[in-house]
C-alpha cells in the first residue's frame, strides 16, 4: 500500500488529536513501519512497472477485438460446415507446421481457429492460429497465438512485457518480486492505518502532508484487500513460490488433475501433447470426435486435441474460462470413437478450483469486461499510491532534500514473547516465497551497514 507513512514524530505533533489508549499492538507499529516504509520505497519502482503493464494488460482484451476484429468476427450464416472441411481449408492455406488443436466456432459470429505448431517463424512456445469463417470455409487470416486463453500477438507482447519485461526467465524475477512484497506492503499499511488515531485519517480540510496521507491511506484501505489476492494468485504460477505453492498442494492431494491421453483411460496422464498428423484427421475423424465430446455434454468453447502418436487418444477439452467456468474434458478412442477417460470439473480438489478460479480473476477472464475494469481500477489505485508515498516522503523533507528515514532501532522495542514467534513466521514464509526472505535479509544487512558507517561518522569510530 503506501510507501512513505508518517513517523510516530510526525502524529505527535498534531495537538487536535485525543491520545489513544496503549494497546497490545502498539510496540510492533514502529517495527512495523520502518518495515513498510523501506519496502515501499525500495520495492515501489518493481510495482509501479507491475501496475503499469498489469493496466494495459486487462485493457488489451478488449483492443485485441477491435485490432483483430476481421479474423475473429465472421458474418453470420445459415448453417456452420463440418469441423473436419474448416481444417480443410485452413491446411490448404497453410499447410506448414501440424495440426496441434482445434477451437471450433464458439458462437455465431465468432470464426474457428485451426493451431499450427512447428511453423516456421513462430516462437516454439507458440503456434500460428488459422481463423477460418465457420459458414463458408473462407479462410479469414493467420496469427500467432499464445497460452490457454488464446492472446492473439498484440495481447501476447503485454502479457509478456508484465509477465518479465521481454527478458525470459531473468526477468520473471522482477514481477515475482513485486508479488512477494505487494501483500506484505499492503497488510502492514492496513495496520498502520487502522493502528492511526481517527482523527488524523481525514481528508477533508486538510492540507499539504496530512492531505496526502489521508488520500493515501483511504484509497490504500479499500484497494488493499485486491493488492493481497493479486500477490496471491500471481505468485502461484511464479518461478520460485509457483514451485513451492505447487509442491506443496500436490503433498495434500490438492493438485490439479489432467485426463488420459492413452487409450486405457484413468486420469493422470499428459493429455496435451502436439499431433504428429499433418492434419489432424486420425481414424474415425474430427466430426466423430467432436459428435461424441458434444454428447458427453461439452458445451462451447471447445478446444480439440488430435492424437499425439498411434497409441494416444484426441482430447476434447472445455476452454471456458469466465463464470460458471467451463473446463471439462474428455479422451476420445480414435479407432472406434468411443470416450475413454472423462474428467468434470466438479471432480477437481478444492485448492486445484481455487486456483483456477483465482488466475482466472487475476488475469481478467473470469467475469470478463467487469473483472478487467477492476484490475485496471485496482493498477490505478496502486500507481497512485506510489506517487503519493513518494510525495509524502518528500514533504516531510526540507527544501529541496526528502525527508528522513523512520529511525532504527524499533526491533528492540518489541517484546520476545512477540519477537521470538514472529521471527520464525517470517523464517517460514522466507522460505516459501525465496524472493521475499532474500530481499528481506538485504535490507536487514543493508540496514546494520548503514546504522555502523552512521554511527561510526558519529562517534569517530566502531561499535564497542
Amino acid at each position: 500500500m503506501s510507501t512513505a507513512p508518517a513517523t510516530t514524530t510526525d502524529e505527535a505533533t498534531q495537538p487536535d488529536a485525543p491520545a489513544s489508549p496503549p494497546r497490545r499492538w502498539a510496540p510492533l507499529r514502529p517495527l512495523i513501519l520502518r518495515l513498510h516504509f523501506y519496502a515501499g520505497v525500495l520495492v515501489a519502482p518493481f510495482l509501479l512497472v507491475a501496475a503499469a503493464t498489469g493496466f494495459l494488460y486487462a485493457g488489451a482484451f478488449q483492443a485485441e477485438k477491435i485490432v483483430y476484429a476481421h479474423e475473429m468476427y465472421v458474418p453470420v450464416g445459415d448453417a456452420k460446415l463440418p469441423i473436419s472441411e474448416q481444417v480443410a481449408a485452413a491446411r490448404k492455406a497453410h499447410p506448414e507446421g501440424t495440426v496441434s488443436a482445434i477451437r471450433p466456432s464458439p458462437a455465431d459470429d465468432e470464426s474457428t481457429r485451426v493451431m499450427l505448431s512447428g511453423v516456421k517463424g513462430v516462437d516454439a512456445e507458440h503456434a500460428l492460429a488459422v481463423f477460418v469463417d465457420p459458414y463458408t470455409a473462407e479462410v479469414r487470416g493467420a496469427l500467432e497465438q499464445y497460452g490457454s486463453t488464446g492472446a492473439l500477438p498484440l495481447r501476447t507482447w503485454i502479457d509478456e512485457f508484465h509477465r518479465d519485461l521481454h527478458l525470459g526467465e531473468t526477468g520473471r524475477y522482477y514481477s515475482e518480486l513485486a508479488a512477494s512484497w505487494l501483500w506484505v506492503i499492503a497488510a502492514g499499511g492496513l495496520v498502520l492505518w487502522f493502528s492511526r488515531r481517527r482523527a488524523l485519517r481525514k481528508v477533508r480540510g486538510t492540507s499539504g502532508r496530512r492531505r496526502t496521507l489521508g488520500l493515501h491511506g483511504t484509497v490504500g484501505v479499500w484497494a488493499a484487500i485486491g493488492f493481497i489476492f493479486l500477490s496471491a494468485t500471481g505468485l502461484t504460477w511464479s518461478a520460485y513460490a509457483g514451485a513451492d505453492i505447487d509442491e506443496l498442494r500436490t503433498s495434500l492431494g490438492q493438485a490439479t488433475p489432467s485426463i488420459s491421453a492413452t487409450a486405457g483411460g484413468e486420469h493422470g496422464g499428459h493429455g496435451g501433447a502436439a499431433a504428429t498428423g499433418g492434419s489432424g484427421e486420425h481414424g474415425v475423424g474430427l466430426d466423430k470426435v467432436l459428435a461424441s465430446a458434444r454428447a458427453e455434454g461439452l458445451g462451447d468453447p471447445v478446444e480439440i486435441v488430435p492424437p499425439a502418436d498411434d497409441s494416444s487418444a484426441y482430447v476434447v477439452r472445455q476452454v471456458g474460462r469466465g463464470w460458471p467456468t467451463k473446463q471439462d474434458s474428455v479422451a476420445i478412442d480414435p479407432a472406434g470413437g468411443e470416450v475413454v477417460d472423462v474428467l468434470r470439473f466438479a471432480e477437481y480438489p478444492v485448492l486445484a478450483k481455487l486456483t483456477r478460479w483465482g488466475i482466472d480473476l487475476h488475469t481478467g477472464v473470469l467475469f470478463g469486461l467487469v473483472d478487467q475494469i477492476g484490475l485496471m481500477a485496482l493498477a490505478l489505485s496502486l500507481i497512485l499510491l506510489i506517487v503519493w508515498g513518494y510525495r509524502m516522503w518528500w514533504q516531510r523533507g526540507r527544501g529541496s532534500a526528502f525527508g528522513r528515514p523512520i529511525p532504527r532501532g524499533a526491533w528492540q522495542q518489541v517484546p520476545p514473547q512477540i519477537l521470538v514467534p514472529l521471527v520464525a513466521v517470517v523464517a517460514v514464509v522466507g522460505y516459501f516465497v525465496p524472493l521475499l526472505g532474500i530481499s528481506l535479509a538485504a535490507f536487514v544487512v543493508v540496514d546494520v551497514v548503514l546504522g555502523e558507517v552512521a554511527h561510526r561518522r558519529e562517534s569517530g569510530g566502531p561499535r564497542k
